[in-house]
């Protein structure tokens, strides 16, 4: 049961990304069927709101994590005056 879970399970950024690229340059090809076309362009959409979330939650991260750094700097800054 758990291998039909991993197969749902949302990919990472990068296979995301690199999935996305081909879908991309499938698209820009040309030579598919219109109802091959609307297949590619949703998983494409599916693959950009993947990469999206991945960005969104890095930059979560990082911004708490600058955050945290002013915080510390700021308490410091004030000890010393």
């Amino acid at each position: 049961m758990a291998s039909g879970t991993e197969t749902t399970a949302a990919p990472g950024y990068e296979q995301a990304r690199d999935e996305l690229i081909e879908v991309v340059r499938r698209l820009e090809a040309g030579g598919t069927t219109l109802e091959e076309s609307l297949a590619l362009w949703e998983r494409g959409e599916e693959l950009a709101k993947v990469c999206r979330h991945w960005l969104e939650g890095a930059r979560a991260r990082l911004d708490a994590s600058l955050a945290a750094e002013r915080a510390e700097e700021g308490g410091e800054g004030d000890g010393e005056e």
